[in-house]
């Protein structure tokens, strides 16, 4: 990743074919992709399954998405995304490798939300 995008605004995209709750007017505010992102929120208003996607957690995209969107540290995330595996209450984002992939996943994937720089 360069320092550009890197300094780059960090951009919310949810796959619109599916879902109406968020187009490319309305983003989601931050207490919204916190129960995304945490998986208390796990469907869209139609009733299709969320599918969130996230960059691995030592990536500066997902660092920078974790403290500036979510206001939490990254490890914050992890620690909750693990409690809720352990203990069968919820699964937690899908990690992805790389921005292309996050692309991908977000354009393909019905219900899909994730991040990414321009």
């Amino acid at each position: 990743m360069t320092n550009a995008a890197i300094a780059s605004e960090i951009i919310i995209k949810a796959n619109n074919k599916t879902s109406s709750d968020y187009s490319q007017d309305t983003q989601p505010n931050q207490e919204q992709l916190r129960r995304i992102f945490f998986s208390r929120q796990t469907h869209w208003s139609d009733g299709t399954p969320i599918r969130a996607f996230v960059l691995p957690d030592k990536h500066p995209l997902h660092i920078r998405f974790s403290k500036e969107i979510l206001g939490v540290y990254p490890y914050q995330l992890r620690s909750a995304w693990d409690r809720m595996m352990y203990s069968g209450t919820g699964a937690p984002p899908i990690t992805v490798k790389n921005i292309e992939e996050m692309r991908h996943k977000i354009e393909f994937t019905p219900g899909a939300i994730g991040y990414f720089a321009e």
